[in-house]
């Protein structure tokens, strides 16, 4: 490829992508049910009385995604680590590139063009240990949601919420299995890679995964517990938000609900950021309607936490795709 053609392509791809993605964000805004009337319910709460709330929600973003980064810089370890203002870059990236694609898998490719050439095979493995942390701690909370619904359903309730009952226990057995074979699984790499190098065909593949053995216990712990401090932003986030429009939830409820929603989220596949916000929609309203019959206000909630937590991390990232020299000159 020419030097020319590199250069107008490195400083071409980031405004196309910031475009792209702020196309998307439109049509995906567009097609959700009340949305013009949810938007105008956000507007107003950015400078009403309980405007701080969404400030504090703002702030408490770059504290969620500053954990992931942390995250992401422990597990790189075992291939020589990685500058924590480039592991925040690249979780940025990470998120940018996950808007285009299916079940957010863009998000490795995001990340390793931060990581040294020679070692960006081998990062997508130990990336994968970080959604795996993440994800453990989501089915755990989300197995004490589910249970917390079930006895807030325990008693007379109406047709729509039987069939939430019924969903609710199909989720439970299923919640059931995966927590314990990610838990097996994530304690018991080392075990895993034996299993895997008997696999015909996978053996060629054994030199990017074998990083794998080097984490002990010790990491895999603080990677977990990071990833349990990174739960604890959203749910603050939500604690905060909902109030704003009119949403008013006890922390058994709050918990409870969004544990759930996060749970929906994690193990439903869905088509980039385009079905996501409507998968959001959907679940949040299916869930805290038990608690609370402000739809639109759950709505508002849950699209302003999209807002904050998806799509200005995606914007930032689409801006440093602009620094990234994705074409050498040479």
């Amino acid at each position: 490829m020419k030097t020319n053609v590199k250069i107008i392509l490195n400083l071409v791809v980031g405004p196309v992508v910031f475009l792209l993605l702020s196309w998307f964000i439109w049509l995906q805004v567009t097609h959700q049910p009340n949305w013009k009337e949810s938007l105008n319910q956000v507007c107003k709460a950015i400078t009403g009385p309980l405007s701080w709330r969404i400030w504090l929600v703002v702030a408490l973003m770059p504290v969620n995604w500053g954990i992931e980064a942390r995250k992401w810089q422990l597990a790189l370890r075992p291939i020589g680590g990685i500058a924590y203002p480039n592991a925040l870059r690249a979780i940025f990236t990470g998120t940018t590139m996950a808007s285009f694609t299916p079940n957010r898998m863009g998000e490795y490719l995001g990340r390793l063009l931060y990581v040294r050439s020679g070692h960006r095979i081998e990062s997508i493995s130990l990336t994968i240990v970080c959604s795996m942390a993440q994800l453990l701690v989501t089915l755990l909370s989300g197995l004490a949601g589910i249970l917390y619904l079930r006895g807030s359903l325990s008693g007379p309730v109406s047709a729509v919420h039987q069939n939430t009952g019924y969903w609710l226990n199909v989720l439970l057995g299923l919640v059931l299995l995966l927590l314990l074979s990610l838990t097996i699984i994530y304690f018991r790499l080392s075990r895993l890679l034996g299993i895997l190098s008997k696999i015909p065909g996978l053996a060629k593949y054994q030199a990017y995964i074998k990083v794998l053995e080097n984490f002990d216990a010790t990491i895999l712990l603080k990677i977990l517990f990071l990833s349990f401090g990174r739960y604890l932003v959203f749910i603050a986030q939500y604690g905060l938000i909902f109030p704003v429009f009119g949403v008013l939830l006890t922390v058994g409820q709050l918990w409870g609900g969004v544990s759930v929603v996060f749970l929906v989220m994690a193990i439903i596949p869905t088509f980039t950021f385009l079905t996501e916000l409507g998968l959001r929609w959907e679940t949040s309203i299916q869930v805290l309607e038990i608690f609370s019959a402000n739809t639109i206000g759950i709505f508002a909630g849950s699209f302003a936490i999209w807002l904050v937590n998806l799509i200005v991390p995606a914007l930032i990232g689409s801006l440093l795709i602009l620094s990234i020299k994705l074409f050498k000159s040479k």
